[in-house]
C-alpha cells in the first residue's frame, strides 16, 4: 500500500486548501481512510476519517464545521478540503489507512499505512 499525499502550502487565515492523498497498492474497500497532523513539538493530532466503502464522516473537534473530507473511489484518492484556516491548523498533515476496521480509528498507532506527510502553514 502507498498513500501520496500533496496539496499543502502557505494560505493567510480564513482561506482555504484542498488536500489529496493518491492510494495505490490494493483495494481499498472496507479499509478506514483518515487525516491526521502533527505540528512542531506536539503530538500527531486526528483531523477526519471515513471508511473507504462510504458511511459516516468522522472530524476531531478542533476541525468540525471547517473541514470536509471526501474519497473519490474512481481515482483511489482521498481528499480533505479545508476552509476557514487559522493559524493553529499549521502543520505537516499526514494521510493513513487502516485494514478494515471494525470501528473507524482516531489514534495514529491504530492506522496501517501512512503518507510521507504535506505541510501546511497558516498566516495571521
Amino acid at each position: 500500500v502507498q498513500l501520496q499525499a500533496s496539496g499543502g502550502g502557505l494560505v493567510q487565515a480564513g482561506g482555504s486548501l484542498k488536500l489529496s492523498c493518491a492510494a495505490s497498492g490494493r483495494t481499498f474497500n472496507n479499509y478506514a481512510l483518515g487525516w491526521f497532523r502533527q505540528a512542531p513539538g506536539k503530538e500527531r493530532e486526528f483531523v477526519a476519517a471515513v471508511r473507504w466503502n462510504g458511511g459516516r464522516t468522522y472530524y476531531g473537534d478542533s476541525v468540525k464545521g471547517r473541514f470536509t473530507i471526501s474519497r473519490d473511489s474512481a481515482k483511489n484518492t482521498l481528499y480533505l478540503q479545508m476552509n476557514n484556516l487559522k493559524p493553529e491548523d499549521t502543520a505537516v498533515y499526514y494521510c493513513a489507512a487502516d485494514k478494515s476496521p471494525l470501528v473507524i480509528p482516531k489514534i495514529p498507532d491504530d492506522y496501517d499505512y501512512w503518507g510521507q506527510g504535506t505541510l501546511v502553514t497558516v498566516s495571521s
